[in-house]
């Protein structure tokens, strides 16, 4: 749709151009349009604006009445329903017997009155901005995580807890223990700073939101020893990417298990 300040614009421009001994046909090429095109809008005279958005259009024939769409929205918040989306509900409609509407119609019903997501008890997600840390030295930030290792015996598994420096990625800490808790966390913690003659002072532990992560007694350690605490997004293995990938390093050797 083009505007009448700019059919305007468009107009005096060809009118100029013809007063000039320009021919109406490549003038009006020179802008894109046709001879055509040119004559609607100046039509007796006057240039026209776009008469589009003013029209008054006839309604569909199957267009929905209102009391479909308050059935299509009683359906779909009623308790049977309510934490379904449409393309289950039709399904399960027509296995019934019933036909309201097509599964496109609820999805368009639903999205006008801003129905589309958590119409049941679920609650939506909570957005979480990412951590953001920058190392510009060794022994600034330190991300951590935990993996399984195979055994001897199949369905038992090896934790293999590791600490990397992520500006060095130098493997400050590594321990392999039976079973994952946070007593295991903390004394792997303690070792690293040890190791690294940094006890006391301040360093970032990242680390995703797993149980021994996240442990009241792990993280009331790393506060006594000076250590702050920061956590992955739920769900998103990629704020931690140190860590998950020398997991594969080690788990994609030829020697490996």
């Amino acid at each position: 749709m083009i505007y009448l300040s700019d059919r305007q614009i468009a107009v005096e421009l060809i009118d100029e151009a013809r007063d000039g001994g320009a021919r109406l046909e490549p003038a009006c090429k020179i802008l894109g349009l046709t001879s055509r095109t040119y004559q609607r809008w100046k039509q007796d005279g006057d240039i026209k604006s776009d008469g589009r958005p003013d029209s008054i259009r006839p309604e569909p024939k199957n267009k929905l009445s209102q009391q479909e769409r308050k059935k299509i929205l009683e359906t779909v918040n009623s308790k049977e329903y309510a934490s379904l989306p449409p393309s289950q509900i039709v399904p399960k409609l027509a296995d019934k017997g019933k036909y309201i509407a097509s599964e496109s119609t609820f999805y368009r019903v639903l999205r006008q009155n801003k129905m589309l997501a958590h119409r049941g008890k679920a609650k939506p997600g909570a957005k979480r901005t990412r951590s953001t840390h920058i190392a510009v030295k060794p022994n600034e930030i330190w991300t951590w995580d935990i993996t399984w290792l195979h055994r001897n015996v199949k369905g038992l598994y090896y934790k293999l807890y590791m600490i990397v420096d992520i500006f060095s990625r130098k493997i400050v800490g590594y321990e392999v223990w039976e079973e994952e808790n946070a007593v295991h966390s903390e004394t792997l913690v303690r070792k690293a700073l040890l190791a690294e003659n940094i006890a006391g002072r301040p360093i970032v532990l990242h680390s995703d939101n797993g149980g021994p992560m996240k442990a009241a007694t792990f993280l009331a350690t790393l506060e006594r020893l000076g250590v702050q605490s920061s956590f992955s997004r739920p769900r998103v293995s990629n704020d931690n990417p140190y860590s998950e990938s020398l997991f594969k390093t080690l788990k994609y050797i030829p020697t490996y298990p």
